[in-house]
């Protein structure tokens, strides 16, 4: 067989096995990334209704932001979330490799990812372009819908449990509830006053609030993947 046959099978192999699987991972995660949409708005409508005549300020609001996006404001925060379009594996250092499960197949590392970001409402209210936000969690789903929730406090890194637990509509709903808790509770922090001492004419002029006091909740704080990480029995 010459080598240009050999190149040939060798590509239709990779499209009959790989590309196959990435489209499997593909339709999971949107599939999930519509259930999430569901929930925050659904959530958004009893949480505003149990919040009765009390100050509108303080409402949540949902927003389809495209097939995508789907945003959640909370009082002064956003929680934004975001599917990313392609299908990604592992790196070789990351965790999850060191689990039975991706030991028995290594196509069980091929995911999709929902990302959960939280910025301040105001960044966006007055185009705050350079202000921070943080990736809170993000959510990994495979072609057969097992996952696992990588992120802050309650999110956990929890890799023990890939493999034996699908994807559903109430672990959704205990992330995002998570993830809505976590962002309350997350407050923002005065910035180091060394980072703020010094201001140009030119940025007085463009309102130093604007331009050279870039806001972030831990702004001056060095804000690891594992800081406040404990475990969670879910």
């Amino acid at each position: 067989m010459s080598d240009l046959n050999e190149k040939k099978l060798a590509i239709i192999g990779i499209l009959k096995e790989k590309s196959v699987l990435k489209e499997k991972v593909y339709d999971n995660t949107f599939e999930s990334f519509n259930v999430v949409k569901e929930i925050l708005n659904n959530f958004s409508k009893e949480v505003n209704l149990n919040l009765g005549n009390i100050d509108s300020r303080i409402k949540m609001e949902y927003t389809d932001r495209s097939s995508f996006d789907a945003q959640l404001n909370v009082a002064g925060d956003i929680l934004l979330f975001s599917m990313h379009s392609n299908i990604f594996q592992f790196d070789r250092e990351h965790p999850a490799w060191k689990t039975p499960y991706i030991q028995k197949n290594k196509f069980n590392a091929y995911s999709g990812i929902i990302n959960i970001y939280n910025f301040l409402a105001d960044s966006f209210k007055y185009s705050r372009l350079d202000d921070l936000g943080y990736l809170i969690a993000r959510i990994f789903i495979n072609h057969e819908k097992q996952y696992f929730v990588e992120g802050k406090r309650q999110m956990g890194m929890l890799f023990t449990n890939y493999g034996n637990e699908e994807i559903s509509k109430t672990a959704l709903q205990i992330i995002i509830s998570t993830a809505i808790q976590y962002t309350l509770e997350f407050d923002l922090l005065v910035p180091p006053y060394d980072t703020v001492k010094i201001a140009t004419v030119g940025q007085a002029e463009a309102k130093i609030q604007h331009s050279r006091f870039i806001t972030g909740k831990r702004l001056g704080f060095q804000f690891n993947s594992d800081d406040v990480l404990i475990n969670n029995s879910h």
